[in-house]
């Protein structure tokens, strides 16, 4: 099948396809003599595989060990749930500073009037050079992790 057919087959687009292979997530597929790629049942198999792998976000880095765990069958689980679980971890830390975010922002649109005023507890924050300007501290705002290419 072309790659039109793969990506519609395997939900993953043909530009993220084309991404993938360019990054040996998946191998390099057969051409026809006029260029047009050509992906097998397995390739699709493999796409798919991928693509639920992303919607749980797991990296590509993660899904390049995931991939090559999949295909080795001599592979032991245990190597199989380290992945999983070092990406549960990821996880719940993403979770605990989004709540934290979450729960700055909704103490200073408490402290706003939200009226015809100027002043406004909200803008003075975004604005502070020295932290926060409420009684609650700043959240930490880290990395929430890698910027992953989304299909």
């Amino acid at each position: 099948m072309n790659i039109g057919q793969a990506a519609e087959a395997s939900g993953v687009s043909a530009k993220m396809i084309r991404y993938y292979e360019s990054i040996g997530l998946i191998p390099k597929t057969v051409r026809t003599e006029a260029g047009y790629r050509v992906y097998s049942d397995k390739d699709v198999h493999t796409l798919r595989f991928i693509r639920r792998a992303r919607d749980l976000g797991f990296s590509v880095e993660q899904i390049a060990d995931l991939v090559s765990l999949w295909q080795d069958r001599g592979r032991a689980s245990k190597d199989v749930k380290r992945v999983a679980l070092e990406h549960v971890e990821t996880l719940e830390r993403k979770i605990a500073e989004l709540q934290e975010m979450a729960g700055t922002l909704k103490h200073l649109a408490r402290t706003c009037h939200g009226d015809g005023r100027p002043d406004c507890p909200i803008i003075e924050e975004l604005a502070s050079d020295a932290g926060s300007v409420t009684s609650r501290p700043p959240p930490k705002f880290g990395t929430l992790g890698k910027i992953s290419v989304r299909e």
